[in-house]
């Protein structure tokens, strides 16, 4: 062998990775989550809008946008959002952020008021959008270019104060009409720290700080208190009404379920069964075998991001990750707890699934820059 033909042994082929088992997981994931949203919509739909496929359109069609911008998220790379733009020299992560304030104060003060709760803003013929979804981007490209910048500082707790200084003002605007997305988020900035830091203990002292300000913003707010007096009633309390019908959902689905389209909770008994309570008509129609199946179809989702962080070639790439894993994990753990009234009733989607244009289409922007992040890891061939 020449010493030409030894050198170019040596040479290493890299080749660029792409999770397309976490692509296929999530395109199921919608494609089931549209075929429930037409099951438990079209009764709803056909009294209200004289159409069984209202809801399935609507929800149709922003899955169709969402995949699109997933796609092309995916192939750019994830670090542009912490490289300055030419003109105005700030970094696209930091003008993401601002605009999320922006947008939480314009809610605050011109937002439109649903069902007692004023979450969104309306934007005429196109529907209506709620930032508090887009804000949950920014908290994990924010949070995770903040702790990106100095990863040892967080080994103190000065350095995890540090963090939440400059993230919390964007949640506690967030908080303040909305005290479930809060509290996603606020998980979501704990994970990426946590992760980060080489030192665990002073989160559990955080940890129960923040169980004590939760509290606070439960018990002192009537109506979120009202739902704690629900959560232990449930079969007294006037407003039980929907959990307990949920309930009985979940019950009579037994093993195999009634058959798909077979509900009759959905008829009306269970209000807006397309939504947040979706999981129960799942469990009542494809019974336990479904549930588990769908609660498996998550946990395989959550593995392959978990395995994209710990492969990520950077700890920006890790933290952003760490975040999309964190922020679908603990909504699909409080929406099965609410449905399940295992916790007190909160306002949160089950991803992919529940009916929600802003949600869904956030959620796939999210997977595609997880996907982006899969894409910039090499391996040897």
């Amino acid at each position: 062998m020449t010493r030409a033909d030894r050198e170019q042994g040596k040479l290493k082929k890299f080749h660029s990775y792409y999770d397309y088992s976490m692509l296929f997981l999530t395109l199921f994931l919608i494609c089931f989550g549209l075929v429930m949203i037409y099951s438990t919509s079209s009764y709803n739909a056909m009294r209200n809008y004289g159409n069984p496929t209202f809801y399935l359109e609507k929800q149709g069609a922003f899955a169709v946008l969402g995949i699109v911008v997933m796609i092309i998220v995916s192939k750019l790379d994830y670090r542009i959002y912490i490289r300055k733009l030419p003109i105005i020299k700030m970094k696209p992560v930091t003008l993401l952020f601002i605009l999320c304030i922006i947008l939480q104060i314009y809610v605050l003060i011109f937002g439109k008021e649903i069902n007692g709760a004023k979450r969104w803003i309306d934007l005429g013929p196109l529907g209506s959008f709620q930032p508090s979804e887009l804000s949950k981007i920014a908290v994990i490209l924010f949070t995770s270019y903040i702790v990106n910048l100095a990863p040892r500082r967080l080994d103190k707790f000065k350095g995890f104060l540090r963090v939440v200084i400059f993230v919390a003002p964007l949640i506690v605007l967030v908080l303040i009409p909305n005290f479930s997305t809060a509290l996603v988020m606020g998980c979501i900035m704990i994970a990426i720290c946590f992760v980060a830091s080489r030192k665990k203990f002073y989160f559990i002292i955080s940890g129960i700080a923040a169980i004590g300000i939760g509290s606070i913003f439960v018990f002192g707010v009537s109506y979120r208190s009202t739902r704690v007096d629900v959560w232990r009633n449930v079969e007294t309390h006037p407003k039980g009404y929907q959990i307990l019908q949920g309930l009985y959902a979940i019950a009579s689905g037994g093993i195999f379920g009634k058959g798909l389209g077979e509900s009759m909770q959905k008829l009306g008994f269970i209000p807006e069964s397309h939504n947040d309570m979706i999981f129960s008509v799942i469990c009542e129609e494809l019974g336990l075998f479904g549930a588990v199946a769908v609660i498996m179809l998550f946990v395989l989702l959550v593995w392959r991001l978990f395995v994209i962080a710990i492969n990520a070639p950077d700890l920006y790439g890790g933290l952003i990750a760490t975040g999309v894993l964190t922020h679908i994990a603990v909504q699909v753990l409080l929406n099965i707890a609410v449905v399940t009234n295992t916790i007190p009733s909160t306002g949160i989607p089950l991803p992919f699934i529940s009916y929600g244009g802003s949600s869904l289409v956030v959620l796939l922007v999210e997977m595609g820059i997880a996907l982006s992040v899969s894409n910039q890891i090499k391996y040897e061939r």
